[in-house]
């Protein structure tokens, strides 16, 4: 079985998108579309990589992020954030939380799986 991504975000286009690139080259692929519980949906999936949106409902990929980071169970998972603002504050805010990789939307399809590759060292 290929590695585990487990995908935070809520629009359902981008999220079945992602789903299918990724599948297709052989991750196992989780998603959880808001930001409650995502903290949560992440220490029960253990996944090998995280795809975290910025925008979401009920708590941002910022406050995730440092709950994430935190926590010494996930302070060293790899974490790809996505935001559709492609504002320099937003970039700041992830490195400063300790995102391994930042994409701003919209993002081509190789950008995304590269990216997942790389955080998970294959």
């Amino acid at each position: 079985m290929g590695k585990h991504v487990l995908l935070v975000e809520d629009e359902p286009n981008i999220l079945e998108a992602m789903r299918f690139i990724l599948s297709r080259d052989g991750w196992q692929v989780s998603a959880h579309s808001e930001g409650t519980g995502a903290v949560e949906a992440i220490h029960a999936a253990t996944p090998d990589v995280v795809v975290l949106d910025v925008m979401l409902p009920g708590r941002s990929g910022f406050e995730i992020l440092q709950d994430l980071r935190a926590d010494a169970r996930t302070r060293g998972l790899p974490v790809l954030m996505l935001t559709a603002k492609s504002q320099a504050r937003d970039r700041e805010l992830a490195e400063r939380y300790g995102a391994s990789q930042f994409l701003t939307k919209p993002f081509s399809n190789t950008e995304v799986l590269a990216s997942v590759r790389a955080l998970a060292g294959a």
